[in-house]
């Protein structure tokens, strides 16, 4: 099953605030396309995360439906050894027949108080998050 990794924002990457409109947050983000059964897929990401950390565990998880597409939520957490705090990530998969849009994004973890610090965890979250996509086989 071919896998397809349209853009990846490892780094920093801008943010909007929501109550003022301006950019202030940075996230890592990545963005997959790739193919196969939506809930095999979510059922994969689910261990592969989970096994993938000693903390590591599903916070909140949605699913819709609207005609033929498909969207699964999924937010994990774990605990950060070098920040001393909990981070966040956040899966969205869109699926539509066998092709499905993910977009993976992280957040919490980092310090500082106006802008952020030892993005370390966020990075090493997401880079778990990417091995688990790309191991996923359809």
């Amino acid at each position: 099953m071919p896998i397809g990794r349209r853009a990846a924002r490892v780094g920093p990457r801008p943010g909007v605030d929501g109550r003022t409109g301006r950019y202030c947050a940075r996230v890592a983000q990545a963005d997959y396309t790739i193919t196969g059964d939506l809930d095999r897929f979510v059922a994969h990401l689910d261990h592969a995360i989970e096994q993938g950390s000693a903390t590591a565990m599903v916070e909140a998880k949605a699913e819709r439906r609207l005609g033929d597409a498909r969207m699964a939520v999924r937010v994990y957490e774990r605990f950060s050894m070098v920040g001393g705090n909990r981070l966040s990530l956040s899966v969205s998969a869109l699926a539509v027949g066998d092709r499905i849009e993910v977009v993976v994004v992280t957040s919490g973890g980092s310090e500082g108080v106006v802008m952020k610090l030892n993005t370390f965890g966020e990075k090493a979250f997401l880079a778990k998050a990417d091995e688990a996509v790309r191991a996923f086989r359809g």
